[in-house]
């Protein structure tokens, strides 16, 4: 099975603008999420797929391979797709660009063994929320899964709902899913859907059309960067563990 790795790096964030070129211990973060990319054995490449001409020079300079694709883009990926459509692969694992901390160990967890023929495949990762704070923070997406891993749903809420007892570790998304091509098709020419409009997440274009999403728990260390202040928490916590 080929296996290609794409990071979406868009300039224009309304929270941060050029986010994946923010400095973390003296190296871009783009930087860091590259090379823990790198370091996956079953991935044939490593792609960056950009907008920004700077992004791509700053890239470049420390030898990633980048994509260069439309600014037109609403979401990561819709650039995922786009890339789709000019690197034939049977797997594609989107890595997002604000995850420095991921490690291959992780990222691995949501490659499937094998892929059913026609069958439409979309994975992700999901960890514990280890700060109960986390959880009411709107910003982190809660993740809900039967028995056998399938999302049944996602939420900016704390879900589900602790009206029986507090007994339950509550999960929240880390930035890698996995798509075959044929879902990513599915993607691409599927509108969006009401739950996708109200809670901003694109993972529902899939949920709302009975398409199954896979959650597998990581167990990792996930601190996002959605602004400049995430960083010192991201700093601290590489120099502790140095």
């Amino acid at each position: 099975m080929k296996i290609v790795c794409v990071i979406p790096a868009r300039a224009e964030s309304s929270r941060f603008f050029e986010k994946p070129l923010a400095e973390i211990c003296g190296k871009p973060m783009i930087q860091w999420v590259y090379s823990h990319c790198k370091e996956v054995e079953s991935f044939s490449n490593v792609f960056v797929a950009t907008d920004s001409e700077k992004i791509k020079a700053i890239c470049e300079s420390f030898g990633a391979e980048v994509i260069m694709t439309s600014s037109e883009h609403d979401t990561a990926t819709e650039r995922l797709y786009e890339v789709s459509t000019r690197v034939e692969a049977d797997l594609y694992v989107m890595v997002n660009g604000d995850e420095p901390l991921l490690t291959k160990e992780s990222i691995i967890q949501c490659i499937p063994e094998n892929i059913a023929e026609g069958e439409l495949y979309v994975s992700n990762l999901m960890t514990d929320f280890s700060n109960p704070v986390e959880v009411v923070d709107a910003t982190n997406l809660k993740i809900v899964t039967d028995a056998h891993d399938r999302c049944l749903f996602i939420s900016r809420s704390p879900i589900p709902y602790p009206k029986g007892n507090m007994d339950y570790v509550y999960h929240k998304f880390v930035g890698v899913g996995a798509f075959n091509r044929k879902a990513l098709e599915f993607y691409h020419r599927t509108p969006r859907g009401p739950i996708e409009k109200i809670e901003e997440n694109d993972s529902f274009r899939f949920i709302e059309n009975n398409v199954p999403i896979y959650y597998y728990n990581c167990h990792c260390k996930s601190l996002s960067v959605d602004t400049r202040k995430d960083i010192e928490g991201v700093e601290q916590y590489l120099k502790s563990h140095d």
